[in-house]
């Protein structure tokens, strides 16, 4: 991999710079678990549902992709409505209390070989930039100590504010892109999830590269990654 061939990394963040797919996947996980058990009718909810219809989209999408895709009509409700709210945005909220507590608790580290072409790309002069849906990517790249790295981070509040479509949507990597004063075709998308993978496709990157964290290696590539890694540090 020639990094000089580029003049931008933008990177994904959970499960990409940081294991924080894993606190989401959980807290999801205990979310919809007893969410679903007052609803005995229907399938409970599993770790393919995750990579499915919540992996890598804005938490009030995740939500709502996943409710259709049990039959289920519910309210979208309003950012500020309480965890204990049956609503689109309650649920959401809901997830997201479990997710900081478990943040709270645990602490996060980034992965080492992510960390090691982090390192690289700053050595070498590389425009760099965060892009993920999730609210609390400032606090996780502040308590993974990465945070330096990335002048420009485009997340789910940057991307409520400024009207900016989340994933799949190409939109919040376009508008990094043009943050760092990058052209798309000169930028390299680095991503875990098949939303993530479709946004950088959707957007027409110089590469789209898929980091295989679980969805598969050949789903993300059927999506849109030009290539899959299983580990960042092999491409250092």
């Amino acid at each position: 991999m020639n990094w000089n061939d580029y003049e931008a990394v933008l990177f994904d963040l959970d499960g990409v710079l940081t294991p924080t797919a894993e606190l989401h996947q959980r807290a999801w996980f205990a979310m919809f678990t007893q969410f679903f058990a007052d609803y005995p009718e229907i399938a409970p909810y599993t770790e393919a549902d995750y990579f499915a219809y919540v992996d890598g989209r804005p938490r009030y999408d995740g939500v709502a992709a996943m409710l259709a895709a049990r039959g289920l009509d519910c309210d979208w409700g309003t950012p500020t409505d309480p965890p204990t709210v049956t609503t689109v945005c309650g649920l959401g909220n809901r997830k997201n209390a479990q997710f900081e507590e478990l943040l709270a608790r645990d602490g996060i580290a980034p992965y080492p070989g992510s960390l090691a072409l982090i390192e690289h790309l700053h050595e070498i002069g590389t425009h760099m930039a965060v892009v993920s849906s999730s609210r609390n990517a400032p606090e996780v790249l502040s308590i993974a100590g990465i945070a330096n790295y990335f002048p420009v981070v485009v997340d789910g509040t940057i991307a409520e504010l400024d009207g900016v479509p989340g994933k799949p949507a190409p939109d919040m990597y376009l508008a990094a892109a043009a943050r760092l004063g990058v052209a798309p075709s000169a930028a390299v998308v680095i991503e875990d999830a098949v939303s993530g993978v479709q946004s950088g496709h959707a957007g027409q990157f110089g590469l789209v590269l898929g980091v295989n964290r679980g969805a598969g290696r050949d789903v993300l590539i059927q999506n849109g990654a030009d290539m899959v890694v299983d580990d960042l540090g092999e491409l250092v």
